[in-house]
């Protein structure tokens, strides 16, 4: 079996950016974190996540994101699966974070996308089936 351990994202600041990611993930924590260098670059970085999977933070960036609404090649957006997805709305909402767009209508999923404090879009789902057909399909709802 594969699965996805960590995202690794260049922030501009590391407590600015865990502000948006603390109230999405409660439960998680700061890992570890240290000191050193990219190419030259100082850095500091931080493991956020739980014993099975983080994001890496590393404050070494120095210029915005990616145009979402462009067509520049980088990343478009990742995606986390919630069993409740109002909860997680209510408590971005509290940490000044608004919802960006809403995802499809459908009668199997319900989703919504954020933007972060440095520019990455973060999707959050909530399936309304556990028949992986129905919360799989690609078709027109």
């Amino acid at each position: 079996m594969i699965h996805l351990e960590h995202i690794n994202l260049v922030v501009r600041d590391i407590p600015t950016a865990l502000r948006f990611y603390q109230a999405a993930f409660p439960h998680w924590s700061v890992r570890g974190g240290g000191t050193g260098s990219w190419y030259g670059v100082a850095r500091q970085w931080v493991h956020f996540g739980d014993d099975y999977q983080y994001i890496a933070f590393n404050d070494d960036g120095d210029s915005d994101n990616r145009d979402l609404s462009g067509h520049q090649v980088g990343l478009a957006h990742f995606a986390f699966v919630t069993d409740n997805l109002d909860a997680i709305i209510e408590r971005l909402a509290a940490a000044g974070f608004n919802i960006d767009k809403d995802g499809a209508e459908d009668p199997y999923r319900r989703n919504v996308y954020f933007i972060d404090s440095d520019g990455y879009e973060i999707e959050f789902v909530q399936y309304l089936s556990d028949i992986p057909a129905l919360r799989n399909r690609y078709d027109e709802c």
